[in-house]
């Protein structure tokens, strides 16, 4: 019986997911920043246009809410829901300010500001990473394609390496959900060590082990 080919989408999507793999690691790391920094009342921020904008909600969905356990609730806020903000923006000051005027009400130093762009070059995202920076926030980036000017922008960015905007999203997902899982790893470590504060890790923090 001849094999039946895979289908396109669902071959260009593997083959990006298999290269997605190595950023798994950062992904982890950008998790465990945004546990120890809202636990102790920090604030994320997320947008993007279209679908990116849906991806940037649900980051901030599994945050206040939850991704697999129960714990306290996170401060996470996707810029592009509150629609009477957008729209007096985007009316009084033009659409490129609908992020960044509210970057610069919300973020604080520390904070986290995640952008979703495909292209990389949505002059509103790029407006944001700007205005992120200037108030000392951790600016990152999911973006499609590197070198693009979104990631040139953030302090740190996690690139899928297709132009095909339906695959981009699709990975993006992915990475939403595993830094979802790598905030609840975070909060579990540090509820344990604040438990148990003679704790193996907490002694090599620590410089006693």
């Amino acid at each position: 019986m001849a094999r039946i080919p895979e289908h396109p989408h669902l071959a260009r999507l593997r083959a990006s997911l298999d290269a997605f793999d190595a950023t798994a690691e950062r992904l982890d790391a950008w998790g465990r920043y945004i546990a120890a920094h809202l636990v102790d009342g920090g604030r994320l921020l997320a947008a993007g246009n279209g679908g990116s904008a849906a991806e940037a909600q649900h980051l901030t969905a599994e945050l206040v809410g939850r991704y697999e356990h129960d714990r306290a609730p996170l401060s996470a806020i996707a810029l592009h829901a509150d629609s009477s903000s957008v729209t007096a923006i985007a009316n009084d000051y033009g659409a490129e300010e609908v992020f960044a005027r509210q970057v610069r009400a919300h973020g604080r130093p520390g904070d986290v500001l995640v952008l979703l762009s495909t292209s990389g070059t949505s002059p509103n995202i790029l407006a944001a990473a700007e205005a992120g920076s200037a108030a000392g926030m951790r600016v990152w980036g999911l973006t499609g394609a590197a070198p693009n000017p979104l990631a040139l922008a953030c302090d740190d960015a996690v690139s899928v390496e297709s132009d095909v905007t339906c695959t981009v999203q699709e990975v993006h997902l992915v990475a939403v959900h595993l830094l979802a899982s790598a905030v609840e790893a975070g909060l579990a470590e540090l509820e344990f060590e604040r438990a148990v504060p003679d704790s193996p890790s907490v002694a090599r923090s620590q410089g006693r082990a």
